[in-house]
């Protein structure tokens, strides 16, 4: 039997970016909260508007589209409709095709996290689907999501 770590939950001041996110009734289950696999469309959301909004980002007709290939989340307090929150961003490790979100949900007013996780994008040509270089303004973009001051 393999013994799960214990995470600590972080504050705000590990993000760098925060996307706001009203909850809709149907992301809550039966059980009256945010249905866990919400929280990767609350962290995809998030990063791809912020891409979006930096022009770094075409999901119509860039040449470079980023594909999942890990994700992991750590759930700490429940959220439910109709909270609002915020997601916070900071890019955890930056690589030549691939780059590391790392991401946190917070209630509004909240200072510590009610979950935490991480995806990581491979950037790859939108044809061959083979990895590429990031572009020099995604990874300017992506840049300044990272910070040498919070320790991931």
């Amino acid at each position: 039997m393999v013994k799960a770590s214990k995470a600590t939950p972080q504050s705000r001041a590990h993000y760098i970016f925060f996307s706001p996110v009203q909850t809709r009734w149907e992301d809550n289950d039966v059980y009256g909260h945010i249905n866990n696999a919400v929280y990767y469309s609350y962290f995809d959301s998030a990063v791809n508007a912020y891409l979006i909004e930096q022009d770094a980002l075409n999901i119509h007709e860039g040449e470079e589209i980023g594909l999942v290939v890990e994700s992991g989340c750590q759930y700490f307090s429940e959220l439910a409709y109709p909270e609002k929150i915020e997601v916070g961003l900071r890019v955890g490790h930056l690589g030549n095709s691939s780059v590391r979100y790392e991401l946190a949900l917070f209630a509004k007013g909240e200072h510590t996290a009610a979950a935490q996780g991480f995806f990581t994008h491979v950037y790859v040509d939108r044809e061959s689907r083979r990895p590429k270089q990031l572009s020099a303004r995604l990874r300017k973009v992506l840049e300044a999501l990272t910070d040498s001051r919070v320790e991931t």
